[in-house]
């Protein structure tokens, strides 16, 4: 098999370390690689596959020759993307900068990869709640098709990157031992006010923006049409940030245009690629963000009727917002595109 030259742009973050596990685990069809970052973090080291690389600075430059470039996300997107185009390279972004550009695909692989083959250069990944609710409604979409959805998250901290990760264990330490605890990310660095997410839940994530919902709210709406490329869905979105270190939860409740048994949903879910039914009540069984951190798949459970409407359904979804969330997804993109010939 030919091997590609990959640049990984935010290499020493969350998502591009797990780029390149990823990379190992699934045999990716790599020569060149580039290990790219701000000036902050260039000169350092990483080892990958028993060879030693040192993380560059990410210029303009950084690009030449390079044909895949993997974009784990942030604000150096709009500086480089068009940048890495230019010599070349297809860029998959996991950045919100590209999303709801009508001339960049917004890409699930097992949901609309007829899509990619529409690039321009960009491919974005969409948020990890879209990921990870979408891949649960696509089958249940086109067999019964949805009018609505009202979705409730319950997000990990590691959402908030390694910083998030860091907050949550410094506060449970600190009440642990009687001491006073720091609030300095939650809900989010950016914010005026920062609150304990320690033993907490906060219905704040990201900015707030017009009808008092918030961005990350408004991205599942939007995304969510996009990638279904159905603009007629109602969708009534809350994200919540909760104490758990990896993995999103997502509490979805679905209308019908007709009737879909809980059965039928189970049967479709079971057969969609990159979803496990974990759904057995009698068993106690059902997923838990716990059980699927470092999983690549969507599991979904306690499946059942809503019987406050007619044709409706209620799920559990939970997946690893870090792998299928964003490394995951974007790695299948690249897969896709070699697969067929696209890149």
């Amino acid at each position: 098999m030919r091997k590609y030259s990959v640049a990984i742009l935010g290499a020493t973050g969350a998502v591009g370390q797990e780029f390149l596990r990823l990379m190992e685990e699934r045999n990716f069809p790599f020569g060149e690689l580039k290990m790219l970052a701000s000036k902050r973090s260039a000169g350092k080291k990483i080892t990958f596959m028993g060879k030693e690389y040192t993380v560059e600075e990410a210029t303009d430059d950084s690009f030449k020759g390079v044909e895949i470039a993997l974009f784990a996300g942030g604000s150096a997107s709009k500086t480089f993307a068009p940048a890495a185009v230019k010599h070349g390279a297809v860029v998959i972004d996991n950045s919100s900068a590209f999303r709801m550009d009508p001339n960049v695909p917004l890409i699930v692989p097992e949901v609309n990869p007829e899509a990619i083959k529409e690039h321009k250069g960009i491919i974005a990944n969409p948020n990890c709640s879209t990921i990870i609710m979408v891949m649960a409604l696509k089958p249940l979409h086109d067999y019964a098709k949805i009018k609505r959805i009202v979705v409730s998250t319950y997000q990990a901290v590691s959402g908030a990157g390694k910083e998030g990760l860091e907050e949550l264990e410094a506060q449970v330490n600190a009440i642990v031992k009687g001491e006073e605890v720091q609030c300095n990310i939650f809900p989010g660095a950016s914010q005026p006010k920062h609150y304990q997410i320690a033993f907490n839940l906060l219905p704040h994530i990201d900015v707030f923006v017009e009808d008092d919902y918030t961005k990350e709210e408004m991205k599942m709406v939007h995304e969510t049409h996009k990638i279904l490329n159905d603009y007629t869905i109602g969708i009534s979105p809350t994200t919540v940030r909760v104490p758990v270190y990896r993995s999103h939860s997502e509490s979805i409740n679905l209308e019908f245009e007709k009737e879909i048994s809980a059965d039928k949903a189970r049967e479709l879910l079971a057969a969609f690629p990159g979803v496990i039914v974990e759904d057995d009540p009698a068993e106690q069984l059902y997923p838990m963000p716990l059980y699927t951190s470092d999983k690549d798949e969507v599991f979904v459970g306690r499946v059942r009727p809503d019987k406050s409407v007619a044709n409706g359904l209620n799920l559990w979804v939970v997946g690893d917002q870090i792998r299928k969330g964003a490394a995951l997804n974007a790695l299948q993109i690249a897969e896709y595109m070699i697969a067929h010939e696209l890149v």
